[in-house]
């Protein structure tokens, strides 16, 4: 009995020490959210190699870890970029769990945005059920193929991982309308 209740309270421990890092690690003020976009845009097009987790979107991690109650949270972000595309950014992260040997080794927690065509930002919001059930399918994968082990976040290693959730959104909203899927933070909590 006892060794069925250490797995257990490891992964709610696991769990507890990733929420508290999201809202530690929390996103900006709005004031200095703006001052960061004006900065940001001229350094970098949002198209770039850069590494996950090095990189962290203003405003990640304000909406916890995706458990909360619908009620409580502000409305989700959506950024234009003038190039005939916006920024909207998935209101709750998503946590994957990495099973070894049947039982929860880490936790991966993952805030992710899509680059949609202008204008298509409700329709994110209306499938965004559909779109959460692909990214799970697709982060889930990646962990049981040993994704997340390792230095998970060097970029040869990210690759499979991007194309498979830049496809999963293609395949739930369209090519057209999808152009890419962007790995705003990631974290990974050990037990």
């Amino acid at each position: 009995m006892k060794r069925l209740l250490i797995p257990i309270v490891l992964f709610l421990v696991g769990i507890g020490g990733g929420v508290g890092a999201g809202f530690m690690l929390g996103g900006a003020e709005p004031e200095e959210v703006a001052a960061d976009e004006d900065h940001a845009g001229a350094e970098d097009d949002g198209h770039g190699d850069e590494e996950a987790g090095t990189h962290d979107e203003p405003g990640d991690g304000e909406h916890g870890d995706g458990h909360g109650e619908e009620g409580d949270s502000e409305p989700p972000r959506v950024e234009q970029t003038g190039e005939g595309t916006e920024y909207v950014r998935l209101n709750n992260q998503f946590v994957v769990p990495i099973v070894r040997n049947g039982s929860v080794r880490s936790l991966v927690v993952l805030g992710l945005t899509i680059e949609v065509t202008t204008g298509q930002n409700n329709l994110v919001f209306d499938q965004e059920p559909r779109l959460r059930d692909s990214f799970l399918r697709v982060l889930f994968a990646h962990a049981n193929t040993g994704g997340f082990d390792g230095i998970f976040t060097e970029a040869d290693a990210m690759e499979p991982l991007r194309e498979g959730l830049r496809e999963a959104a293609q395949r739930a909203l369209g090519r057209e309308i999808v152009f890419d899927v962007l790995i705003t933070d990631i974290t990974r909590q050990d037990a």
